[in-house]
C-alpha cells in the first residue's frame, strides 16, 4: 500500500526533481516505510510505501525489461502469485518476491488487457519507455484514489489532490458543479473534482498518454444485462460461501500484523466469523462506540467476538475527538460530508496501534440490498398503484407529520418518503432519500452571484439521472444497486475507507468487493437479496445463519452514524458558529447569509433537525480553512 506520484512533460524537457520530491513527501502518511523515484526523459515517478508484502525487495519504483518499463503501484494484488506462476510458464523471470513486478510482466505479455487480469484493489503508472508511453489505471470498485491535470505542458497524477499543485501553473480554481454536487450528495463525484483544474480518473477506466494525446477508456463495467443466476437457491447460497471464503483467504496474505474492524453489523460479523474459521490463533478486532447509546453498536460487537474467541479491542468516540475535523479536512484534500468519516479515523488510529492491515465489511449492503432506501424504492412503487385519492390523502397528512424527529426515527422516514414519491421521476426520488439538500432549500441557500456560476444547473440531478440511465432495463433491486455502485459506494464510502486508513498508514481491505464476488452476487435475481419488504440481505443471511448469533441475523439496519444533532447543541455549537457564519465564510459568496441563520436557529430551538446539512456547512468551510486559506 503506497502513495503515487509522477509527471509526464509533454514539451520532451525533464520533470524538476525538486517539485517531484515535494510532491511525493506530501503522500508521507500513506507510506512512512520507504520512498522511491524515477527520472528519466520527459517522465518522473514517485512513491511512498507502506510494507505489507515482500518487505525486503518491494522497493519502487520497480523496472522490468531492461529497464524499458516502469512502474509506481498503489495497492493489493491478490491473485499476483497465480499470474507469477502463469507467467513464469511463459519464460518470464522476477528479481523480486512483490506483485509490482508481476504487473510489469502481465503488461508486457497482454498489453493493456492487463489490468483484466488484476484482482485486488489499485492505482497504478506505467512508463513504456520504448513506446513513450504513460498508462494510469485505477481498480475496477475505486478503492484506491488516482487524480490528474492534463495541462498545455505536461500531465501530471497522485494518489491525494494536494500533491498536484507542487507543478507549476496548475489553478486552484473552485468549480462551482463540484460545490453543487457536494451539498446535495456529500460527496464529489468523479471525474469531478473541487478544482477546475483537476479530475479523478473514474473507477474501471485506464488512461493512456501516447503520440501527443490522452485518452480515458473504461475497462470493466457491471455483468449489466448479462444472463442471471437463476434456478437453484441452495446451490446459490454454496457459490456466495464459497467466492467470499476465497476473497477473505486472499486478503489475509500478509507480512505484517492484521485484523478486523467490527462494528455489529452482519457484513462485518461476517467477515470477522470467515477469518476466525481460516485463522489458527484469535482474530484481532477493533470496534468504536459512543457515550449515547442509541448510537453505540459496541453489545453487538462484543457479542460476536466472544462467539469466535477474538482478541477485541473496544473504545469510545466523544464530542471533544471533534477537535480532529480540522485535520480531517485537510486528509480528505477535498469538500467531503460524511460524518461517519469521523469515528472510521478514529477506529483506524486505534487499530493501527496494534496491526498495519485491516479487513472491513464494506460493499455488503451494495451487494446484497442492506440500505433502507431500498425497501423505500420498491415500496414507492406500490405506491405508484395506489388511487389517486388515497395518494393525495397520504400527501396531505404529510403536512401535519412533526419536522422536529430526530433523523432515522420512524415520523421522519414516512416524511421523507412522502416527499421523495411526489416525484414520479425515479432517479429525484432516489436523491430525495439520499440527498443533503434539495432542490428548493438550494435555491434559497444559495446567493444570486453563486447562482449564475452555476448557470441555472442542478449537477446531483443530472449526476443521479445519468447513473439511473446507465442501468436502465435492470431487474428493479439490481438496477437500484447498480446506481449506489456507480455513484455512492466509490464516491463516498470508498474515498471514506481510503482516506481513513492511509491518513493512519492502516491498509483497508474489504473482501465483500472481490470483484468476482460481485460479479456472482449481482447476475442473482433482487428478490434473493431484499425478499419483499422485509427480507433485506436475505440470501447472505441464509448463506451465513450458522456463523452468526440471533441477535445479529434479526437485528435491523443501523449505520455508523454520530450524535451530531446534540453535538451541534452542545459541545459544537460555538466550533460551528466561529466557522460557517465567521465574516470570512460569509464573505466567500456562496449562500444567504439569513437563511444559513434560520437553519442554525431552528436546529438550536429544536423546531427542526438540519445536522445533516449543518455538518455539511461545516466541512465545506473547514475544507475553505486547510486547503485553500492555507
Amino acid at each position: 500500500m503506497c502513495g503515487i506520484c509522477g509527471i509526464i512533460r509533454k514539451d520532451g524537457a525533464s520533470p524538476d526533481r525538486g517539485r517531484l520530491e515535494e510532491a511525493n513527501r506530501l503522500l508521507t502518511h500513506r507510506g512512512p516505510d520507504d520512498e522511491g523515484y524515477f527520472v528519466e526523459g520527459p517522465v518522473g515517478l514517485a512513491m511512498r510505501r507502506l510494507s505489507i508484502i515482500d518487505l525486503s525487495t518491494g522497493h519502487q519504483p520497480i523496472s522490468y525489461d531492461d529497464g524499458n518499463l516502469w512502474i509506481v503501484f498503489n495497492g493489493e494484488i491478490y491473485n499476483f502469485l497465480e499470474l507469477r506462476v502463469e507467467l513464469e510458464k511463459r519464460g518470464h523471470r522476477f528479481k523480486t518476491r512483490s506483485d509490482t513486478e508481476v504487473v510489469l510482466a502481465l503488461y508486457k505479455e497482454t498489453g493493456d488487457d492487463f489490468v483484466k487480469r488484476l484482482r485486488g484493489m489499485f492505482a497504478i503508472a506505467i512508463w513504456d519507455r520504448r513506446r513513450e508511453r504513460l498508462v494510469l489505471a485505477r481498480d475496477r470498485i475505486g478503492k484506491k484514489p488516482l487524480v490528474y491535470a492534463d495541462e498545455p505542458d505536461y500531465l501530471a497524477f497522485a494518489s491525494e489532490l494536494r500533491s498536484l499543485f507542487v507543478w507549476p501553473g496548475l489553478s486552484k480554481e473552485l468549480d462551482p458543479a463540484a460545490v453543487d454536487e457536494f451539498l446535495s450528495l456529500q460527496y464529489i463525484p468523479a471525474p469531478r473534482t473541487v478544482y477546475r483544474s483537476v479530475a479523478k480518473l473514474p473507477p474501471g477506466h485506464l488512461l493512456v498518454r501516447e503520440a501527443g494525446k490522452t485518452t480515458v477508456r473504461r475497462y470493466w463495467d457491471l455483468p449489466l444485462g448479462a444472463p442471471a443466476v437463476t434456478g437453484d437457491v441452495e446451490e446459490a447460497k454454496d457459490l456466495i460461501r464459497e467466492k467470499f471464503r476465497e476473497a477473505v483467504r486472499l486478503r489475509m496474505i500478509s507480512d505484517v500484523p492484521l485484523g478486523a474492524f467490527l462494528s455489529g453489523g452482519i457484513d462485518s460479523s461476517i467477515v470477522v466469523a470467515v477469518m476466525s474459521q481460516l485463522s489458527d490463533k484469535p482474530v484481532r478486532t477493533f470496534s468504536i462506540g459512543f457515550e449515547e447509546a442509541e448510537f453505540s453498536e459496541l453489545p453487538y460487537a462484543g457479542e460476536v467476538a466472544r462467539r469466535w474467541g477474538c482478541d477485541h479491542t473496544e473504545f469510545i468516540v466523544k464530542p471533544q475527538m471533534a477537535e480532529v475535523l480540522p485535520k480531517l479536512a485537510w486528509h480528505y484534500g477535498e469538500p467531503y460530508a460524511d460524518s461517519s468519516a469521523l469515528p472510521s479515523y478514529y477506529v483506524a488510529r486505534e487499530t493501527r496501534k496494534s496491526v498495519t492491515v485491516a479487513l472491513n465489511g464494506d460493499g455488503g449492503d451494495e451487494n446484497f440490498a442492506g440500505y433502507i432506501r431500498y425497501f423505500a424504492m420498491k415500496a414507492a412503487r406500490m405506491y405508484d398503484s395506489a388511487p389517486g385519492p388515497l395518494k393525495a390523502l397520504l400527501q396531505a397528512g404529510r403536512e401535519h407529520l412533526p419536522e422536529s424527529s430526530a433523523p432515522l426515527g420512524l415520523t421522519w422516514r414516512i416524511k421523507r418518503f412522502l416527499r421523495s414519491v411526489a416525484f414520479e421521476d425515479m432517479s429525484r426520488r432516489y436523491l430525495r432519500m439520499v440527498g443533503y439538500f434539495t432542490e428548493d432549500q438550494k435555491a434559497e441557500l444559495y446567493s444570486d452571484a453563486f447562482k449564475a456560476r452555476l448557470g441555472g444547473q442542478d449537477h446531483a440531478v443530472r449526476y443521479i439521472q445519468d447513473a439511473f440511465d446507465a442501468t436502465a432495463g435492470e431487474d428493479f433491486v439490481n438496477g437500484m444497486l447498480a446506481v449506489d455502485f456507480k455513484t455512492y459506494l466509490p464516491e463516498c464510502l470508498m474515498v471514506k475507507m481510503d482516506i481513513a486508513t492511509m491518513a493512519n498508514s492502516l491498509e483497508g481491505r474489504s473482501p465483500f468487493l472481490d470483484h468476482e464476488l460481485v460479479e456472482l452476487v449481482y447476475r442473482m435475481p433482487g428478490d434473493w437479496k431484499l425478499k419483499g419488504l422485509k427480507g433485506h440481505k436475505w440470501i447472505l443471511k441464509e448463506a451465513f445463519k450458522d456463523e452468526l448469533p440471533p441477535s445479529i441475523l434479526n437485528r435491523g439496519k443501523m449505520g455508523f452514524g454520530i450524535p451530531q444533532d446534540r453535538w451541534f447543541r452542545g459541545p459544537l455549537k460555538s466550533f460551528w458558529e466561529d466557522r460557517v457564519l465567521s465574516p470570512k465564510a460569509l464573505g466567500r459568496g456562496y449562500f444567504q447569509e439569513a437563511y444559513l441563520r434560520r437553519l442554525w436557529s431552528e436546529h438550536q430551538t429544536g423546531g427542526r433537525d438540519h445536522s445533516y446539512r449543518l455538518w455539511g456547512l461545516m466541512m465545506l468551510e473547514l475544507w475553505h480553512e486547510a486547503c485553500l486559506d492555507g
